[in-house]
């Protein structure tokens, strides 16, 4: 009798660790606090774990299950493998994803081109000059414009880095001084 009772209760232990690693493996989302392939090897245990509690995971699901559990990132990826006729199994996905995740750890550099008039801002010559007016004349800046990850506040009143106009203390103090009621959110006329 002790025997029975014994083997209902493994067997409901392993249905309900069964109904846990099913749910894990249907709704974990990768969210980039450890590496890729650290994720993909997680949801392959949890698909080994399955199977050797007699509940096979398709090797088709599990690459679904894979591209289902990625971040908005990785949608053009996600996209790609779509448009595909063939279909990627686990170790072809996987290493397709380290190669997507070293593409979208890069920091993405945008640079701009300046253009202006050849003299613009200056006063008017007179009409004997020789030269040439109005020609265009562009400027390339070798500095980055905006680099992924780098932008850092500055100060319109103080011209301090760390913090902006609105939270500025000595904008504060100022207006104080002045006698003027203190609006953070009030934009210059």
């Amino acid at each position: 009798m002790k025997s029975v009772e014994k083997y209902s209760q493994s067997e409901l232990a392993d249905k309900s660790l069964a109904g846990i690693f099913m749910s894990t493996l249907t709704n974990i989302k990768f969210d980039g606090s450890h590496t890729i392939h650290e994720h993909i090897l997680e949801m392959t245990n949890l698909a080994a774990r399955l199977k050797t509690m007699g509940m096979e995971v398709d090797e088709n699901f599990l690459v679904t299950f894979i591209l289902n559990s990625l971040p908005l990132e990785y949608g053009p990826f996600h996209m790609n493998y779509n448009t595909l006729k063939d279909k990627w199994n686990v170790h072809e996905l996987q290493s397709m994803l380290i190669q997507e995740e070293a593409r979208l750890k890069k920091p993405i550099i945008h640079s701009a081109n300046l253009m202006g008039y050849k003299g613009a801002g200056k006063k008017p010559r007179k009409k004997n000059d020789k030269g040439n007016h109005g020609q265009l004349k562009v400027k390339q800046s070798s500095a980055p414009i905006h680099k992924k990850g780098q932008i850092k506040d500055k100060c319109r009143f103080c011209n301090k880095l760390g913090h902006c106009q609105k939270d500025c203390l000595k904008r504060k103090a100022w207006f104080e001084n002045k006698g003027i009621p203190y609006d953070p959110n009030q934009k210059p006329k």
